[in-house]
């Protein structure tokens, strides 16, 4: 590197690069020097202070006198670098303070001084004790100190680094300086070569005006020599570079009008694909809703031999074979309706129904279905209704069940311990509508914010380990929302990794008869 460098640079080089490094070098360290020394300042300066203080706060924190104690606090704040004062009792319980809040509690298990050092301050934590002279049981004295409380005192950095940036500015001009005064130097050394450069220069103009002629002789250096012989090659092979560079330029302009064809021709071939992909995915859609009978017709049937064979006298051994394969059964099944609710869904075939329903019993039977789960897992299912809440309404109450039957069901899923709600209130109403908002809140693991962006995209799952551990398709969030779409609400979720998360359904549903309300029901727990 340092070959292919010019008989400036090379000055340059030799006198800048020395002085730079041993100036940075000299300054770093007496920088380095100068704040260390004020920081330790800082440190004695602040063990001084909270000492004279605890002396002088004794009678007061014995008395537990809170306006001495705050003027006491208000006039520390006059020192320089006292951020903030505060005197506690002896249960660390605050008697007075000055000045902004501190940093974090400082631990103080010791009878001494305490220091907790922070970015922006240090704090500084010394018991105060009473004295005094006590008589044991036996004949001679000894010594007792009884603890009046704790003097806090907080020292600002902002003015030993206000003095370390001076001592930091001042090194840096020295530096500017001494560079400053090295490369006037350097540049006056470099003059005596600058009659070859502008020889360099008049040539390398000519032959930039089109004078292919031009040489140039001999310049005194073998630096400059090999310049002046490179530019002398390079305006012989100058005018064959230009027809070369021509030929290229015509090669490459033909070579992007096909390539420009080629891509055009690419692109139709890929909407002819997306489209014919489009097509399969119908095909497919429309296929798996048409066989959803065929499909649960077999399961179905599966399902019902193995109740009936339950009912029959069956060693035990059989009888856990039988509940595996209901299990087992059942979960395909719960599959299936999945996958199968999912393309009819896609296809546009899910028609939703409009009858009456009564909103607590449709809560009542979600949490009832689902709290042999709950309790397997020691959880607490809960179900709150606000009193205002209509109950007497219009819809489809299978699907909307199917929709709070997965939210709950996730919530059991993903919920070590704690406590599941499932809450309804009515946010608006009118005389014939009423808009609800239902949500299940958990104490469960809770979601990122990657996660929250993927949680409604088909075959998707938050926590990966623990869904391969609780199984599922990943079409149940996005089931509910196309669900909720498709009646007109709204469906989201607010969550907090670790703290647990809140589905809510908002959904505005027309009012029924009042007789709706009058439907047997079980009572709420």
């Amino acid at each position: 590197m340092f070959k292919d460098l010019g008989i400036k640079g090379r000055v340059l080089l030799l006198t800048l690069l020395p002085t730079s490094l041993l100036a940075l070098v000299l300054g770093g360290y007496f920088t380095w020097v100068q704040l260390s020394g004020l920081q330790a300042q800082l440190l004695q300066r602040g063990e001084m202070l909270v000492e004279h203080l605890a002396p002088l706060a004794a009678p007061a924190l014995q008395q537990q006198n809170k306006p001495l104690l705050e003027r006491i606090a208000r006039q520390s704040l006059e020192h320089p670098d006292v951020r903030a004062v505060s005197f506690l009792a002896a249960e660390r319980a605050p008697l007075a303070h000055a000045g902004p809040s501190m940093l974090n509690p400082v631990p103080n298990d010791q009878p001494g001084l305490s220091r907790l050092s922070g970015q922006d301050a240090t704090r500084f934590l010394l018991p105060v004790y009473d004295q005094h002279l006590a008589l044991s049981d036996d004949s001679g004295d000894e010594r007792s100190a009884e603890l009046l409380g704790w003097v806090e005192l907080e020292l600002s950095h902002q003015g030993t680094l206000l003095s370390g940036y001076r001592s930091l500015f001042a090194s840096l001009l020295l530096i500017v300086g001494g560079l400053g005064v090295t490369a006037l130097l350097a540049l006056r050394m470099s003059r005596s070569i600058n009659g070859p450069l502008r020889a360099i220069k008049a040539g390398v103009a000519q032959l930039k005006d089109g004078h292919l002629e031009t040489r140039l002789p001999p310049l005194g250096s073998v630096e400059l020599d090999e310049l002046a012989a490179g530019i002398n090659r390079m305006a012989e092979a100058l005018q064959n570079a230009q027809e070369e560079l021509q030929h290229s330029i015509e090669q490459a302009t033909e070579d992007v009008r096909q390539n420009l064809e080629t891509i055009e021709i690419q692109n139709i071939e890929l909407d002819f694909a997306r489209k014919e992909a489009l097509e399969a995915s119908r095909i497919k859609s429309e296929f798996l809703a048409n066989m959803s009978h065929e499909i649960r017709t077999p399961l179905n049937g599966i399902l019902g031999f193995t109740n009936l064979l339950q009912k029959s006298e069956l060693s035990p051994r059989q009888q856990d074979y039988l509940a595996t394969i209901e299990k087992s059964a059942d979960s395909l099944l719960g599959i299936i309706n999945e996958v199968l609710d999912f393309s009819k869904i896609e296809a546009g075939k899910l028609v939703l129904e409009s009858i009456p329903f009564n909103l607590r019993d449709l809560l009542q039977d979600t949490l009832t279905i689902l709290a042999p789960a709950a309790h397997e897992k020691q959880l607490e299912l809960v179900s709150l209704i606000y009193r205002d809440t209509p109950l007497a309404l219009r819809g489809d109450p299978l699907r909307l069940k199917q929709v709070l039957t997965n939210l709950v069901s996730n919530a059991i899923k993903f919920t070590r311990e704690g406590t599941i709600v499932m809450r309804a209130m009515v946010e608006d109403e009118s005389a014939d509508r009423a808009q609800l908002r239902i949500s299940v809140m958990d104490t469960g693991i809770g979601l990122s914010d990657e996660d929250l962006r993927a949680l409604f995209q088909a075959f998707s799952q938050a926590d990966n380990s623990l869904s391969r551990q609780a199984g599922g398709t990943g079409l149940g969030l996005v089931i509910s929302k196309r669900l909720i779409e498709q009646m007109g609400g709204e469906i989201g979720v607010d969550s907090t990794p670790g703290e647990g998360s809140e589905f809510w359904v908002s959904l505005t549903l027309p009012k029924a008869r009042d007789d709706a309300d009058d439907l047997p029901r079980a009572p709420l727990q």
